[in-house]
């Protein structure tokens, strides 16, 4: 992905900051450590909506938070 475009996109639901992640299965996310949810990347292609989101949780997957 773009760096310039990770830099302007935020959470839609608390516009909060994304941290670019591999998940768990090879794909790519855009994480959201205060709403715990992992927005998928499609074809290098952000799917930011709430329905297409999983929930994370860092501690069960061995990630730690990025430091504010």
């Amino acid at each position: 992905m773009d760096n310039r475009l990770l830099e302007i996109l935020v959470c839609p639901l608390c516009k909060g900051p994304l941290e670019h992640l591999r998940s768990p299965e090879g794909g790519r996310e855009l994480i959201c450590h205060a709403d715990r949810l992992a927005f998928p990347v499609r074809d290098g292609i952000p799917v930011m909506l709430e329905n297409e989101a999983r929930a994370y949780d860092p501690e069960a997957e061995g990630n730690k938070p990025a430091a504010p």
